[in-house]
């Protein structure tokens, strides 16, 4: 009987330290899952404020030969400021759905406003030519490449960390981890095609 006994309480004791593990790694999993897509997010911080830096530098080149496009000028220096500001919002809580919706708005408007700058640069013989302008859009594109890579390596973690987050049973004890959301980009509304009629 009392060896009954004993090798109950062993069995129970085996059976708890188990929960009692499991219960470790599946935390320790939230917090690995978390710091990965924190560290995923901080590489495209790096890339965004490069991209942030190198727009000055494309608008100053641009300035001199664009002087009846002050407005497409205008509106690239503003959304620049608008993505800045969403960046920072969601780099103080990388994850958070709604820095995450802002950034991706705004980096969708100024990905629009470089658009269409590059569009009418195109129209600019003498500025399409100009060395510095050539480099800077050659760095623009290797950035906006870099940017893209970042972004899907963000997401992959984010969605990583939500399926530890979500899959039984260790959705038992996610309850102080938030699920986190992925870096997506809007565009801008897309604009109708310009109609010409010579009638």
């Amino acid at each position: 009987m009392v060896t009954v006994l004993i090798l109950l309480l062993i069995c129970l004791l085996v059976v708890a330290g188990a929960v009692v593990m499991w219960g470790i790694a599946t935390y320790n999993g939230f917090v690995t899952g978390r710091n990965g897509y924190k560290n995923a997010f901080a590489q495209i911080d790096v890339q965004l404020q490069r991209r942030y830096d190198l727009i000055p530098n494309l608008v100053e080149t641009a300035k001199g030969y664009l002087k009846h496009e002050r407005e497409t000028l205008d509106a690239v220096t503003s959304a620049r400021g608008a993505a800045v500001s969403g960046l920072a919002a969601a780099k103080a809580n990388p994850g958070d759905p709604q820095a995450m919706a802002a950034l991706g708005a705004a980096e969708g408007q100024l990905g629009g406003a470089l658009g269409r700058l590059m569009m009418v640069a195109e129209a600019y013989p003498d500025l399409k030519a100009n060395q510095t302008m050539m480099q800077l859009s050659e760095e623009l594109t290797s950035t906006e490449n870099k940017i893209a890579f970042a972004r899907q390596a963000y997401n992959d973690s984010v969605m990583s960390y939500n399926n530890k987050r979500e899959v039984f049973p260790a959705s038992l004890l996610a309850g102080g981890f938030a699920a986190a959301s992925l870096l997506e980009i809007t565009q801008p509304e897309q604009r109708e095609a310009v109609k010409v009629s010579f009638s």
